[in-house]
């Protein structure tokens, strides 16, 4: 220490390091551990050193004078340096508080970029890839993810959909909108809501003879079977693999259909059935389902979270209670 209290503008680098190890574990001159330095106390040396006076760090830093004056002097005791040389115009730096200038530069520079990349960690960036059933994506999903997606210009999202599951065992997604809960596999799964269904036929007329079905499919045989109670087995049939074309065909007069209500009573579809023959309700659960691996992920986690909350904030639609 002798060679710092001694030193010239010329301290070398080993004696700085030795100063930065003191700031972290100062001792006194027994030997005994004192209160170690924080960065409030790096921040009132840079300041002092650049204002060049007392008021001029005090209004820097939002503080009092006394305050400045008596943290600087703490922290000179502290270390066992003198950092400032005390002058009616005001404060300079000592030789050995310029030589440690650059460093206390350095812990400034290093907390300003562990603050960047602090806020940087705090913005969702990636890209998620979720299966959606179809009929959601334009009413429920869109709306979900645009706060989302708005507040987190680095996050991409890949909305997929089709008749047939995806295999999130296979990471064809990351999460996905389904109505058929999974067999097997490291899933997440929750239900959020029921989709309710009726038998739909254009507004005005007698209903057509003809039944606007999905094509035979496996995945699809929830509401082919419903179509089946209401005879379409033996009637003739029109199959169509999406439900806007369902909904446009029986608007257009061309047959009957099962369809979801919330799709189906905008568009002024006349409600024929509201529940099977056998008095049984046409509901089918919408359920998300996160691969157990992926848990963890944040931008997996804020997109499951939008389409939640999505989900739950049309609840009442989409029953169509």
């Amino acid at each position: 220490m002798e060679d710092l209290l001694n030193g010239t503008e010329d301290l070398s680098h080993s004696m700085t390091l030795r100063y930065m190890a003191k700031i972290a574990h100062p001792l006194s001159g027994n030997g005994t551990l004192m209160e170690p330095q924080n960065w409030d106390d790096i921040r009132l040396f840079l300041a002092l050193a650049r204002e060049g006076t007392l008021q001029g760090a005090a209004r820097r830093l939002g503080l009092g004078v006394a305050t400045v004056s008596r943290r600087i002097e703490r922290m000179e005791t502290a270390l066992g340096l003198p950092l400032f040389l005390r002058r009616q115009t005001g404060h300079a730096l000592t030789d050995q508080g310029a030589a440690l200038l650059p460093r206390a530069e350095a812990m400034e520079l290093a907390l300003q970029e562990m603050r960047r990349e602090a806020g940087a960690q705090v913005e969702i960036r990636g890209l998620v890839r979720l299966a959606s059933i179809e009929s959601l994506v334009m009413p429920v999903v869109l709306p979900a993810l645009g706060p989302l997606l708005a507040a987190n210009p680095g996050l991409d999202v890949e909305v997929l959909w089709g008749t047939a599951t995806v295999n999130l065992h296979r990471h064809d997604a990351d999460l996905a909108l389904r109505m058929v809960p999974p067999e097997r596999g490291n899933l997440t799964v929750r239900r959020l809501a029921g989709m309710g269904f009726g038998l739909y036929g254009p507004a005005e007329g007698a209903p057509p003879a003809r039944h606007v079905t999905w094509p035979d499919e496996p995945s699809l045989a929830v509401p082919l079977g419903w179509s089946a109670a209401f005879g379409a087995r033996t009637a003739p049939r029109l199959a169509l693999n999406t439900l806007a074309a369902q909904v446009e065909a029986v608007r257009d007069g061309l047959g009957v259909a099962v369809l979801p209500h919330f799709l189906a009573r905008p568009e002024g579809l006349r409600l024929l059935a509201n529940l099977l023959p056998d008095g049984a309700r046409m509901e089918r659960p919408i359920l998300l389902a996160t691969h157990a691996d992926l848990a963890a992920s944040r931008r997996v986690r804020a997109v499951a979270e939008a389409l939640a909350e999505g989900v739950l904030a049309q609840r009442q639609m989409l029953e169509g209670a």
